[in-house]
């Protein structure tokens, strides 16, 4: 027998097996199933100070809207141009008419009216935009999203503005509604009334009375006004007086739109839904989701107002749960 050969066989044999030994690693770990919740979370209540950012500039001579008061009927003031500046005080440019009353628009003062914008004797609701007016000097003023135009539709709060590399944080009042307006109107001045001629007496001899010289019509004075374009949605608001601003100058707003003593919130994270009807996923004990219909509130960009459809012990996955995508063109919904 050949005990060389063998040893040498031998020898292959275990260096192969410590090679094959060595090279496998660690077991790799399974993978999670699609849909499992790797984050929980809970409800509590705090104080919520609901915000929207808006970038924007320092613009003169903005225009803003005034809506109406009132659901009624719109009924214009002739207003007359101005010649000596922009007014100190308010100026009536019209009401709107309910129940045999009326509720009267004014432009503030510091501003001139700048149109109308819908027709005479028009129906309203209230809220509505229905004059336009230019503001008389230095304002800032943000373009506003659609997302933006929900938050901010039950009403402005504080308003605070900061200059980029100027004055501020300041409070800005502001001016009018945040709706879009459509171009507005001047209207032409009434013509003036043409005096009649007297009847002329016929003459003692008979002969025929000589024709009245025709009456030159009076021109009307024309209107130097120039009535306001179309704006998109936008917040118009007025720095304190003194307040140094440079036309053109970025600027950034912080508009407070509502706050709340110890509302019941949960992560955003958690939530599907900014405004109104949202959805989360609540987790029984053995970790199953079962999704339910909330109805938010505002929020911090933090956590969100949960004003009913939880009772606050739930447990919340992370993340909530997904919308339903949008139906494609002949095509069912997921």
């Amino acid at each position: 027998m050949n005990f060389r050969l063998i040893i040498t066989a031998l020898t292959a044999a275990t260096v192969v097996a410590g090679c094959s030994t060595s090279s496998a690693g660690p077991p790799v770990p399974g993978l999670a199933e699609r849909g499992s919740t790797m984050t929980t979370a809970t409800l509590s209540r705090k104080d919520l100070t609901t915000k929207v950012s808006l970038k924007g500039k320092v613009t003169l001579s903005p225009v803003f809207g005034l809506v109406a008061p009132v659901d009624g009927q719109v009924r214009y003031l002739d207003v007359k141009d101005d010649k000596k500046g922009t007014p100190t005080k308010p100026t009536r440019v019209g009401a709107v008419w309910a129940a045999g009353k009326p509720t009267h628009i004014e432009v503030p003062a510091g501003s001139t009216f700048s149109g109308r914008l819908v027709d005479d004797k028009a129906t309203v609701t209230v809220g509505m935009p229905v004059v336009s007016a230019k503001f008389g000097g230095y304002a800032i003023v943000a373009d506003i999203d659609g997302a933006q135009a929900y938050a901010l539709a039950d009403g402005l709060g504080v308003v605070r503005a900061q200059i980029k590399s100027g004055p501020g944080p300041f409070d800005c009042t502001p001016l009018g509604t945040t709706a879009a307006l459509p171009p507005g109107t001047i209207p032409d001045p009434p013509a003036p009334v043409v005096p009649v001629a007297p009847a002329q007496g016929l003459p003692t001899d008979g002969a025929a009375a000589p024709a009245p010289a025709p009456q030159q019509p009076q021109q009307p004075e024309q209107d130097s006004r120039t009535p306001s374009e179309s704006t998109g949605m936008r917040l118009v608001c007025v720095p304190p007086a003194g307040t140094k601003l440079i036309n053109g100058a970025e600027a950034t707003l912080e508009v407070v739109t509502a706050e709340a003593k110890q509302v019941l919130v949960a992560p955003v994270e958690a939530v599907a839904g900014k405004q109104g009807a949202g959805k989360v996923d609540v987790l029984d004990t053995n970790g199953s989701r079962q999704t339910k219909d909330v109805v938010l509130g505002g929020t911090d960009g933090a956590v969100v107002e949960i004003k009913s459809g939880l009772t606050g012990t739930e447990t919340l996955a992370v993340p909530g749960p997904d919308l339903p995508a949008p139906k494609q063109d002949g095509a069912p919904g997921k």
